[in-house]
């Protein structure tokens, strides 16, 4: 099913971080703790909402945004028990990415998802709604691609599958609609590597022994995500930016997924949507996400018969509509099965 939308004008910033406007009450978690998943890795994760109610993982984007307070808002806490973690090296699990010498060799979309596996189990769930958002929304495919029976259904808001045309969209084509931001995104890489895998030689830049050279490469990766989101109606720039532990976090776990092409095969989880073909699920995407243009949740809408795609006409890569459209999509499932 497809259905289009326009309501109301949309808010600022990206998908993990917009403007809170008739959102569930503002809780604080009911269980919190810190999950050992091995690899000397520790996930920080929270519980908010009805003990008794629909079982729900929330994946965040970035890679290495973390989750935020705003997030807990989302669920309604009389209908879900919502599960919130940080991935690994994101938010307050330990140790950061954004750490001098941290080894991102354990991190990678497998263990990803083998750590929800763990927290699932930990947490004695048996099946839950799987939520996500941008970069959460491949990490999620993966996931019930892999664990289908673990899956109820699926919310999956600013669809993106983790492709090097996705890659090379926001890294190398973008510079056509934005020519004087990419010079200058570019232009913070060694002229000779100009030419070739910007995501790797920016990955290089934030581990280099020289803090001034990881934080030039922070700011300039940060201002580069800032630039492909902002013709969105109503768009402001990220004030998570303006921290640099989370500017050096996020960049270098972005970077380092995507100089990897995310982990995965190309076109992996478009060639596998036949495992999730009795898993329901609605797909969320704004028409003015230019960074992620609507063709990738068209194509995996396509081929996912039980999925419905909405399609918001005033949203881009987040914004109020964007969010009002989650929540909304996550009530639809309040008495999940």
């Amino acid at each position: 099913m497809w259905s289009g939308s326009s309501a109301r004008s949309a808010g600022s910033g990206r998908c993990d971080n917009v403007p809170m406007g008739e959102r569930y009450p503002a809780v604080e978690p009911d269980e919190h703790g810190m999950l050992e998943v091995g690899d000397g890795q520790e996930l920080y994760w929270e519980i908010v909402g009805n003990p008794a109610g629909v079982p729900a993982v929330f994946l965040h984007g970035g890679p290495g945004s973390g989750c935020t307070a705003g997030t807990r808002r989302y669920f309604d806490p009389q209908a879900f028990r919502a599960v919130l973690f940080d991935q690994r090296g994101a938010g307050r699990s330990r140790p950061l990415a954004g750490d001098v010498g941290a080894d991102l060799s354990t991190n990678t979309t497998a263990h990803l998802v083998e750590d929800m596996e763990r927290l699932r189990d930990h947490l004695g769930i048996e099946r839950w709604v799987v939520v996500g958002v941008s970069w959460g929304v491949t990490l999620g495919l993966v996931y019930a691609q892999r664990h289908p029976d673990r899956v109820r259904s699926m919310v999956l808001a600013g669809v993106t599958a983790g492709t090097k045309r996705e890659i090379d969209w926001i890294t190398q084509d973008m510079g056509r609609v934005f020519p004087q931001q990419w010079e200058r995104f570019v232009s913070c890489v060694p002229e000779r590597e100009r030419g070739g895998d910007l995501c790797a030689a920016y990955a290089a830049m934030l581990a280099d022994d020289d803090p001034q050279v990881r934080e030039r490469a922070a700011r300039e990766w940060c201002a580069w995500e800032d630039t492909h989101v902002s013709l969105m109606p109503g768009w402001a720039p990220n004030p998570r930016y303006a921290d640099a532990t989370f500017r050096l976090t996020f960049a270098r776990l972005v970077t380092h997924y995507w100089s990897n092409g995310c982990f995965l095969d190309d076109d992996e989880i478009l060639h596998n949507m036949h495992l999730l073909e009795e898993i329901p699920a609605v797909l969320i995407h704004g028409r003015y996400d230019i960074s992620g243009p609507l063709e990738t949740a068209w194509r995996l809408h396509r081929a996912w018969p039980s999925s419905t795609l909405v399609v918001l006409d005033d949203a881009g890569h987040g914004g109020e509509t964007f969010l009002d459209q989650l929540i909304a999509s996550l009530d639809s499932l309040r008495t999940s099965s």
